[in-house]
């Protein structure tokens, strides 16, 4: 009697199951249906610490000297310190992050922020600690090309 007992239990439990399974694969989906720009592909070169993804959305070419990119930084992800010859506007579409200029103290970004990084200043931006970071990114090239620098140290991203 027990036993039937048991099993009934357990049978009666499996739609819930099978239904909390279809809301956290729904849940993902949102998620991803949210966002506003493609994630994009793992950025694999060394001008990053952590994690961070690009799409392209516009590259610069000789009718349009500007290129626009949407950067995603997982958690604690940044870039290194880095100078725009011809400048950069960073749009934040989601998450917290961080923007600081060489002996500026950092800034806090959230969604809806922008930031003009001024022509040759030395700057860099990521992700906070505990969350990721989207953003568009602006770039003027008529000027040149990005010139990378110093990595950020823990030091600096955590001051």
């Amino acid at each position: 009697m027990m036993k039937n007992k048991f099993i009934y239990m357990i049978l009666l439990s499996i739609p819930s199951v099978l239904a909390c399974n279809q809301t956290e694969k729904k849940t993902a989906e949102n998620s991803k249906d949210s966002l506003v720009f493609p994630q994009g592909e793992k950025i694999t070169n060394a001008n990053f610490t952590g994690t961070a993804y690009l799409q392209m959305l516009v590259d610069a070419d000789s009718l349009n000297d500007i290129s626009v990119g949407n950067v995603t930084f997982e958690p604690g992800a940044r870039s290194k310190w880095h100078v725009h010859p011809g400048g950069q506007i960073l749009l934040v579409i989601d998450g917290v992050g961080y923007y600081q200029e060489k002996g500026k103290p950092k800034e806090i970004l959230r969604k809806g922020d922008a930031i003009k990084c001024p022509p040759n200043i030395p700057h860099w931006h990521g992700a906070s600690a505990d969350s990721a970071f989207i953003q568009v990114a602006i770039t003027g090239r008529e000027k040149g090309e990005t010139v990378w620098l110093e990595e950020v140290t823990d030091e600096e991203y955590n001051k």
